[in-house]
């Protein structure tokens, strides 16, 4: 007999305490439903085994790839066998950005220089090797200075870098990614013909980091590449000492002109006394096609899948329907979380809660909250039971990008709706983040584990304690 039959014959005991005028209140059976949860994770936890097929037999996982139907088809095939109510494949409708081959980029002086370097997703090509002089800028802000036709025929060098003395590396990351994803409009709207980009990362080393860009309609598309923190510090070096530098650019990147037809997967426990109402969590199944996307989000794939073996293993029945959804196209468009919340509201879902994890599969420290002040005091009310596990972190904060449209205006059904981000240690996220070092071998097991077991613990208690955020 499972370990959780005999939680619920163990005398009730409310443990009660008061903050701010209000109580505190869980009882004994949580704590004892938490262990469990940890146990069953750390002892025979399942997603360490399941990120390395994900990551070492599938690969890398862009969007309209095959690598990216075969994931989809694997974890379908995976969550059956917890015994869930019903898996599915819900449609979704994207672009399809392929990389290509031979793309370089080089300090074309006398010697030519290769430098570490890779497109942007969502690049247009060169149409063959590009040369020009660069303009190096310090960001957004110094290349906004410019005027229409001071940056003609030129390749813009946007070399500014995370803030290294910010502590939370999202807050540095937030700070400038700017640069990346619009700057090639920007710089296009001056004349550029093409844009470089120093890597999101607080690491100084050899290896270029991607990440998606857009443009904005009615200004020339020009292509944009991400250079290495230290080749970025290579070329500031060489136009410093020689007073000006000269790169081509190959990039043989473009978007398929068809749609591409691919799936977000969804599985679901469904509610013993409310099962119209969901708790969904969730994590992007895509992944750039450098490295093997293993915190990115591999890592959170599998947490979210270990949510429903837990939830099996340890014998929880929840009382609202509970929701897996692994989202396609997360990476380059957001198709998948679109979707997804377009759909629900055209089938007038009422989800009470939405959770993600997208942040790498680091140590947990807790949760970042999208919502009232009053549904995050409800949260932190269970800071004593969950701090054993190294969760004290209940704030305002960020939801994420698959779940933020269920909250949106467009799509909104319920008011009291609120979005929960895992809040894991971001001391390392940056250095794997959307490279070819973002692979399984740099995922730690322990650490992932946690973050399984954190996630299943917060949809336990979310799911048993749901009328107190509802009011």
């Amino acid at each position: 007999m499972k370990f959780i039959s005999n939680v619920f014959v163990v005398a009730f005991v409310v443990l009660t305490f008061s903050t701010e005028g209000q109580n505190k209140v869980y009882d004994t059976s949580d704590s004892l439903v938490v262990r469990s949860i940890f146990d069953e994770a750390l002892l025979r936890g399942q997603s360490y085994n399941q990120l390395n097929y994900l990551c070492k037999v599938i690969g890398h996982r862009i969007t309209g790839s095959q690598q990216a139907d075969d994931a989809v088809e694997w974890a379908q095939q995976e969550v059956i066998r917890y015994n869930v109510s019903s898996v599915s494949k819900q449609s979704v409708i994207a672009n399809h950005w392929v990389r290509g081959d031979k793309e370089w980029v080089a300090i074309s002086e006398d010697v030519d220089l290769l430098l570490n370097a890779c497109a942007l997703g969502g690049s247009v090509g060169t149409d063959g090797p590009l040369q020009a002089q660069v303009v190096e800028v310090s960001g957004m802000d110094e290349l906004s200075r410019f005027k229409e036709g001071d940056l003609e025929g030129k390749i813009v060098f946007l070399n500014e870098p995370m803030d290294r003395s910010k502590i939370n590396t999202f807050h540095a990351y937030g700070a400038c990614v700017a640069q990346r994803y619009a700057g090639a409009s920007e710089a296009s709207k001056y004349g550029a013909v093409a844009v470089l980009v120093r890597s999101m990362t607080t690491l100084t080393d050899i290896h270029p980091h991607t990440g998606s860009m857009g443009y904005r309609e009615g200004v020339k598309k020009i292509p944009a590449a991400a250079i290495s923190t230290q080749d970025a510090d290579i070329l500031h070096g060489y136009i410093e000492d020689m007073g000006a530098a000269t790169v081509t650019m190959n990039l043989n990147c473009y978007t398929n002109n068809s749609k591409t037809y691919t799936h977000n997967l969804i599985a679901e426990i469904k509610g013993s006394e409310n099962p119209e109402q969901v708790i969904v969590f969730g994590a992007h199944i895509d992944s750039w096609d450098k490295g093997e996307g293993a915190h990115d989000d591999g890592a959170g794939v599998v947490q979210c899948m270990e949510v429903l073996r837990l939830f099996k293993e340890v014998g929880i029945k929840p009382k609202n329907t509970i929701r897996m959804v692994l989202y396609m196209n997360e990476e380059n468009g957001n198709k998948g979380g679109k979707t997804y919340a377009s759909r629900a509201k055209q089938n007038g879902e009422n989800h009470i809660c939405a959770i993600e994890t997208d942040r790498g599969g680091f140590s947990p420290r807790g949760f970042s909250i999208d919502g009232r002040e009053d549904q995050i005091a409800n949260i932190a009310e269970w800071t004593e039971l969950l701090e054993p596990y190294g969760l004290h972190y209940f704030k305002k904060g960020y939801g994420g990008v698959d779940i933020g449209p269920l909250k949106s205006e467009e799509n909104r059904v319920n008011n009291n709706l609120m979005l929960l981000g895992l809040y894991p240690d971001s001391q390392r996220y940056f250095d794997y983040h959307h490279s070819e070092t973002d692979v399984f071998e740099n995922v730690n097991q322990r650490e992932l584990e946690l973050g399984g077991a954190s996630m299943a613990s917060m949809v336990y208690l979310i799911d048993k304690y749901w009328d107190k955020f509802s009011q």
